[in-house]
């Protein structure tokens, strides 16, 4: 038995019209090694039956609480059938990289069946040099991204060959009764206060951490006494920073634009050895070096930072994908007000390791106290008419959300099939903004998918034109710092 917590909740409540919250990957593979040549919906479709045991997410449907008194359950679903997730379509010629873009950015666009299990796949043909999509989406209520990495990894392979797979000999997972479900339910609502105030008194010495408010005047300074009057030592403190506007932070409509893009892995920790820092503060570098350029060909760019989200796990090591959603985001400034590349990547190296310490200080945990102090009647209800309201008065926590995520240094195979590259396709609203960069290493490259509201960001791949731009001018300044002129 499998009861949504509040953080998964909290997906399915902000899902609006012009918000659908799935996070999605789009694989581009070789079939030469596939059987005949050729990866087809049947061979698919045989893999995620034979597979779904070692993957929850893949067979589990939600069942809500009667009257929206709790949060729903998941069961793993008595009628599963991986071919009604998986649809094929063909791109025309000549099957070139847009193509491929503008159709998954119409196939993200598309809210998930929640009568069934949440997820769809669509096997994209016709791709230049007889390659082969896999569009994968899967609902983020059902899986944070360390479960969809593993996931993945029940679907993939290490070589051509299929490995061999343990049993399935697990009972199947089914929701509580109806009159259990109410009795649960009832009982929550009525320990309700109780958990909130915890959560509030838990979150209190936090309360700058929390993207948005650690702009607003004196919120620093009662995080700092309340820690004082916890006998806790003082975690580091944060700059006042507000999120300026920008062109992508505006109300976002339904229509989505997507674009993908590679940088060489080593040319990432080259930059990495002759500037300092750690890879990421590499691709958070290029991320402000990038959309500087965007902003200031526009004559919108901002005299302060920018101001990116970063999801972090929560997860330790050994404990799986257990317990749905461990999540949270750290706020950190993006330095694309400061002119000079030297000195911008400074910033970004110096701004990183102040939002990190400040997150281990407090270990993230108040995107699940917060979730949690609505009572499920009226989570939903609440936290849209929320989402509304700061559209409405333009509220912005954050301008955009950059995701890194390392992945395996090997080619891995789907159906026999290669995987050439893999890239994340995330999430965008009018709170975290309309632009959305992620992050995945994999197999010596640097895989970038961004989304965004096409509405405000028509093109993206005009981003992934200037992070290469980026890169070669931190490549430069590195060798010049490593001496090889």
């Amino acid at each position: 038995m499998t009861q949504l917590t509040s953080v998964d909740a909290t997906f399915l409540n902000a899902e609006m019209g012009n918000v659908h919250a799935h996070i999605a990957g789009l694989g581009v593979l070789d079939p030469a090694s596939c059987p005949g040549g050729r990866l087809t919906v049947a061979m698919v479709a045989g893999l995620v039956r034979d597979r779904a045991h070692l993957a929850a997410p893949l067979r589990r449907r939600l069942v809500p609480v009667p009257f929206g008194l709790d949060f729903p359950y998941w069961e793993d679903d008595p009628d599963f059938a991986p071919e009604k997730h998986i649809v094929e379509v063909g791109l025309p010629a000549p099957g070139d990289d847009r193509q491929l873009a503008d159709a998954v950015a119409m196939l993200h666009e598309q809210p998930l069946d929640r009568s069934r299990p949440l997820w769809e796949i669509a096997l994209i043909q016709g791709l230049q040099g007889g390659r082969v999509a896999v569009y994968i989406k899967v609902h983020h209520a059902a899986i944070d991204g360390v479960m969809a990495a593993e996931t993945l990894a029940a679907l993939l392979d290490l070589s051509p060959e299929p490995r061999e797979l343990p049993p399935d000999d697990a009972a199947p997972v089914r929701a509580p009764s109806t009159a259990s479900m109410v009795g649960t339910g009832l009982l929550r609502a009525a320990a309700h206060p109780v958990r909130s105030a915890l959560s509030v008194a838990r979150t209190a010495p936090y309360l700058d951490e929390i993207p948005g408010l650690a702009s607003v005047p004196g919120v620093g300074l009662v995080s700092s006494m309340v820690q004082g009057a916890l006998g806790r030592p003082a975690a580091p403190r944060m700059p006042r920073v507000a999120a300026p506007a920008t062109p992508f932070n505006r109300p976002v409509g339904r229509r989505r634009s997507v674009a993908c893009g590679e940088l060489p892995l080593a040319d990432v920790k080259e930059i990495r050895r002759g500037l300092g820092g750690s890879v990421n503060d590499v691709v958070m570098a290029l991320c402000a070096t990038a959309l500087r350029q965007w902003l200031d060909k526009r004559g919108d760019l901002p005299d302060g930072p920018l101001v990116a989200g970063v999801p972090v796990s929560l997860r330790r090591a050994g404990h799986g994908g257990a317990g749905g959603n461990q999540v949270s985001i750290m706020s950190a400034p993006l330095a694309t007000h400061v002119p000079d590349p030297a000195e911008r990547y400074a910033a970004v190296r110096r701004d990183m390791d102040l939002v990190k310490r400040r997150f281990t200080a407090s270990a993230g945990g108040w995107v699940r106290e917060m979730s949690g102090l609505l009572p499920a009647p009226v989570a939903g209800a609440v936290t849209r008419f929320a989402l509304q309201a700061a559209s409405a008065v333009s509220l912005r926590p954050v301008n955009l959300v950059v995701s890194n995520v390392p992945g395996p240094q090997f080619p891995l195979y789907l159906c026999g099939a290669r995987v050439l590259g893999y890239y994340p396709i995330s999430v965008v609203t009018d709170v975290s903004g309309g632009l959305n960069i992620t992050v995945f290493s994999y197999d010596g490259k640097v895989n970038v998918g961004i989304v965004a509201c096409r509405d405000l960001v028509p093109d993206p791949s005009e981003i992934i034109d200037h992070l290469d731009d980026a890169l070669d001018e931190l490549r430069a300044l590195s060798r010049q710092a490593l001496g090889e002129g």
